[in-house]
């Protein structure tokens, strides 16, 4: 019954965002950049809310926990129940695995503030973009579920 209590969230904010009133707590601007050495990956990204724009960068242990890492640190500023937001699971599935390194990919991200649970999927053919694009959705509704009248 542990699956009964994750919220979709890709469902609940693909609802949202359907409805003429809704408004994002936030927007990236432009796209993120990667730099992804093998080592030590750095990711950049400038998001825009509450009328300022916060450029930001931030480095992980892998691609997308600096992807992780930078979109918190550019949230937290402007909504501190970002920091309580912590990432449960990462997977992916390979679609058209006849494709090799072309092959689409689906992510899913579940994530936690302590007291509710959700997962987002997204789907691309770079698995860096479709990380990233869950990791929005998944701090966008993190954000929504703690300040719904937004």
């Amino acid at each position: 019954m542990v699956e009964e209590r994750v919220k979709d969230a890709t469902k609940i904010l693909n609802l949202l965002r359907s409805m003429s009133n809704y408004r994002p707590h936030f927007e990236i601007i432009g796209n993120y950049r990667l730099i992804d050495d093998g080592l030590r990956p750095e990711a950049t990204i400038i998001i825009k809310a509450d009328g300022k724009e916060m450029h930001e960068a931030d480095t992980g242990v892998g691609p997308v926990d600096a992807l992780a890492k930078v979109l918190k640190k550019s949230l937290k500023s402007i909504f501190p129940e970002v920091d309580q937001i912590k990432l449960i699971d990462f997977s992916s599935r390979i679609f058209d695995p006849g494709a090799g390194t072309a092959a689409g990919v689906e992510v899913e991200i579940l994530f936690s503030n302590g007291s509710e649970a959700w997962g987002v999927k997204a789907f691309s053919e770079n698995i860096c973009k479709a990380s990233f694009m869950a990791l929005v959705d998944g701090f966008e509704y993190g954000i929504y579920i703690s300040r719904p009248s937004y």
